[in-house]
C-alpha cells in the first residue's frame, strides 16, 4: 500500500502537481509515451526543469502549446485552463485580462502572478512562465487564435471521447475522467448548464487535458493506492475572469472544494486553481496533517508565481 500525501501549503495547480510527482520519482519518459496515446501530441510540447523557489529546488512543469505555428508556445501551462475556464474564457481576451487571469491563474496562483506579469507580458513570454503559461494560455489563447482554436472548442463530451477512445489503461482513463467530471459538474453548476453542454474554455485546453491525464498516468505508474491531503489554502483577493472581477477562490474552484477543509491564507493570489481543486477533491480520501508512515520519496513542484515569504511549491510525500 503506497500512500501519497499532498502537502499543499502554498496551494495546488495542475502543473505543480505533475512537477511534484516527477520530482518524487515519476517517470517522465513513461509520461510522454502514455500521453501520446491521446493522439494530440501535435498540439503541445512538454517542458520541465528544476528552478529555485525561495531556496528550495523544485521542478517546474509546463505544457507548451504548439499553436499553429505560432510559436508561442506558451506554455501555458495549464491550469489554467479551466480554471479559467472561467476565466478563461476570457482568457482570451485575455489579455487584458490576461491578467485577469492572471489572476486566475494565477491559477496558478502563481500563475497569476505572472499572470500578471504577464499579463503583461503576457507576453507569454513568460508565459511560460507558463504557468501562466496557462493563462496565457489563454492568453494565448489568445493567441488564441489558436487558442482557441481548438481549444476552446472542446466540449466536456469531446474530452470524454478523446480519453475513452485512447489506448490508455482503463485505470488511468477512469482516474482522468473522474477529475474532468468534477470540473465539468462545477462549471455546469456555476454557469447553469447541464454537463453535456459544458465547454471547457480553457479547461479543455490542451494543457488541462495534459495536466489531468498526466497526473493519472503518474499516480498509476508510482503505484499510489491511497491519497491524503493537507487542508487546502485558496488565497484571498480578486481575479479577473472572463465574466469580470471575481473573488478568490474562483466560483468553480470553491464549488469543487465543498466538503473539503480550506485553510485561511493571507496571500493575495489565487493559490489553488480549478484543476488543483479537482485533484484534491477527487483523489484524496482524507484531509489533515501528514499521516504516520515510512517516508520513501519526496517531490517539490514549482508554481509560477514567487512570493516573498515562502516558497511557492507543492510538496508531495510518498510512503508506506
Amino acid at each position: 500500500m503506497k500512500t501519497l500525501y499532498i502537502d499543499c501549503f502554498s496551494g495546488i495547480s495542475g502543473d505543480m502537481f505533475i512537477g511534484a510527482l516527477l520530482d518524487a520519482g515519476g517517470d517522465a519518459a513513461h509520461l510522454q509515451a502514455e500521453l501520446k496515446k491521446l493522439q494530440i501530441s501535435d498540439e503541445y510540447e512538454l517542458a520541465w526543469k528544476h528552478v529555485m523557489k525561495n531556496g528550495i529546488k523544485a521542478l517546474k512543469f509546463d505544457v507548451e502549446l504548439k499553436q499553429e505555428g505560432q510559436g508561442h508556445s506558451h506554455a501555458h501551462a495549464h491550469d489554467h485552463h479551466h480554471e479559467h475556464s472561467h476565466e478563461h474564457e476570457h482568457g482570451h481576451d485575455h489579455h487584458e485580462h490576461a491578467h485577469e487571469h492572471e489572476h486566475h491563474h494565477d491559477h496558478h496562483q502563481h500563475a497569476h502572478s505572472h499572470d500578471h506579469e504577464h499579463d503583461h507580458g503576457h507576453s507569454h513570454s513568460h508565459d511560460h512562465s507558463h504557468d501562466h503559461s496557462h493563462h496565457h494560455d489563454h492568453s494565448h489563447s489568445h493567441s488564441h487564435d489558436h487558442g482557441h482554436h481548438h481549444h476552446d472548442h472542446r466540449a466536456y463530451k469531446d474530452i470524454v471521447q478523446l480519453i475513452g477512445k485512447s489506448a490508455l489503461t482503463d485505470a488511468v482513463k477512469q482516474t482522468a475522467l473522474q477529475i474532468f467530471k468534477k470540473i465539468g459538474e462545477a462549471e455546469g453548476k456555476i454557469h447553469g448548464l447541464p454537463l453535456e453542454r459544458v465547454h471547457f474554455h480553457e479547461v479543455g485546453a490542451v494543457d488541462s487535458i495534459v495536466d489531468i491525464v498526466g497526473a493519472a498516468i503518474l499516480l498509476h505508474q508510482l503505484q499510489i493506492t491511497t491519497v491524503k491531503c493537507a487542508p487546502v489554502p485558496v488565497g484571498v483577493g480578486k481575479i479577473r475572469i472572463d465574466h469580470g472581477i471575481y473573488p478568490v477562490p474562483a466560483p468553480a474552484t470553491l464549488e469543487m472544494l465543498k466538503g473539503i477543509p480550506i485553510e485561511q491564507s493571507t496571500i493575495r493570489a489565487e493559490l489553488t486553481t480549478p484543476t488543483g481543486a479537482a485533484f484534491a477533491a477527487v483523489l484524496a480520501e482524507s484531509f489533515g496533517p501528514m499521516p504516520s508512515f515510512k517516508v520513501e520519496a519526496i517531490g517539490y513542484g514549482a508554481g509560477t508565481k514567487t512570493f516573498p515569504d515562502h516558497p511557492n511549491v507543492l510538496r508531495v510525500v510518498i510512503g508506506e
